[in-house]
C-alpha cells in the first residue's frame, strides 16, 4: 500500500479542502457558535464538527483504503493496532475557536510505521497554511504564495525564544529551557507552535506528557521534515500508533545550535 501512495499529490489534492475548511471555521463562528461539553469535560462545537465531516470526507475520497482516526468520532477505549493511518484534529485549541482567538488550527497526518509522513496544518485567523509530504519538503502557503520553510532563524541570533502553551510552564520544562539559554517565553496554543518552529521565528518547545497524538502529528510532520530536531525530553523518538494515543513528553529544536 505505501508504495502506492503519492505523498506530494495526495497532499496537493487536500490544500483546497483545507482552505474551504478555514473559511467554514471562520463563518461558523460569526455566525454563532453551538457549543457542548465532551465526557471528558472539553468543549467540543458544530466548527468542529463540520469541519472533521469535510476533510474526513476528502480524505476518504483520496485514499479510502487507509483509516482515519479522528478526535471527534474515535472511541478511546479501542486500542489502536493501524501501522498507517490518518490522525485528523478538526480544530486544535477550540477553546481558543470559541473565543474568537486567531490561534486555532485545522490538522492532518498520515502516520506511515509510527512516523508523520504527511501533514497539514491551517490557520485560518492567521491566513496560513503549512503543509509536508516529506523530509526537505515543508512549506506555507501566505496570500496565495507557496514559500519552502527550512526552519531558518528569522529572529535575533543573540536570542532564544522559546513556546508554551500554558501562562507559567513546570518546574521541570523551566529548567530544561534555561539548559538551552532561552531568553524568552510565548504563550500559543495549538499546533501552531509546531508551524512557528518551522517557520523560524522560535527556537524551542518542551512540554510534559500531555494531550494526544492528533493534537502533534501534523505539525510535527511540517517542523520535522522542515529541519527541526524533534524527541521526548529524555531524547528517545517520537514516535505515533501507541494503542491508547497518549502523548510522550515533548521537545522540539529547531536546529542542533539554536543561535544559528
Amino acid at each position: 500500500m505505501i508504495d502506492k501512495i503519492n505523498y506530494k499529490k495526495v497532499t496537493e489534492n487536500l490544500i483546497p479542502i483545507f482552505d474551504e475548511a478555514g473559511k467554514i471555521s471562520i463563518d461558523l463562528y460569526e455566525k454563532g457558535l453551538k457549543i457542548k461539553m465532551k465526557d471528558d469535560k472539553t468543549p467540543v462545537s458544530n466548527g468542529d464538527l463540520k469541519i472533521n465531516d469535510i476533510i474526513s470526507k476528502k480524505i476518504m475520497d483520496i485514499t479510502p483504503e487507509i483509516p482515519i482516526i479522528s478526535e471527534e468520532t474515535v472511541n478511546i477505549n479501542e486500542k489502536n493496532f493501524n501501522k498507517i493511518f490518518w490522525l485528523i484534529d478538526p480544530i486544535d485549541g477550540t477553546r481558543e475557536y470559541i473565543a474568537g482567538k486567531d490561534e486555532y488550527t485545522i490538522n492532518a497526518a498520515l502516520i506511515i510505521n509510527q512516523k508523520p509522513i504527511i501533514g497539514l496544518v491551517g490557520a485560518p485567523r492567521k491566513g496560513q497554511l503549512f503543509y509536508t509530504y516529506g523530509k526537505g519538503e515543508s512549506f506555507v502557503i501566505e496570500k496565495n504564495i507557496h514559500k519552502k520553510i527550512i526552519c531558518k532563524k528569522n529572529s535575533d541570533r543573540n536570542t532564544i525564544k522559546a513556546l508554551s502553551s500554558i501562562g507559567k510552564p513546570s518546574e521541570l520544562i523551566l529548567e530544561t529551557l534555561k539548559n538551552f539559554n532561552v531568553s524568552s517565553i510565548d504563550k500559543v496554543a495549538s499546533s501552531y507552535k509546531f508551524c512557528l518552529i518551522a517557520y523560524g521565528s522560535h527556537d524551542i518547545y518542551a512540554a510534559k506528557e500531555r494531550a494526544n497524538e492528533w493534537d502533534y502529528a501534523a505539525g510535527h510532520a511540517v517542523a520535522e521534515n522542515a529541519g527541526a530536531i524533534i524527541t521526548t525530553l529524555d531524547g528517545k523518538p517520537f514516535l505515533y500508533g501507541k494503542e491508547d494515543y497518549r502523548n510522550p513528553s515533548l521537545l522540539i529544536l529547531r536546529s542542533k545550535d539554536l543561535n544559528d
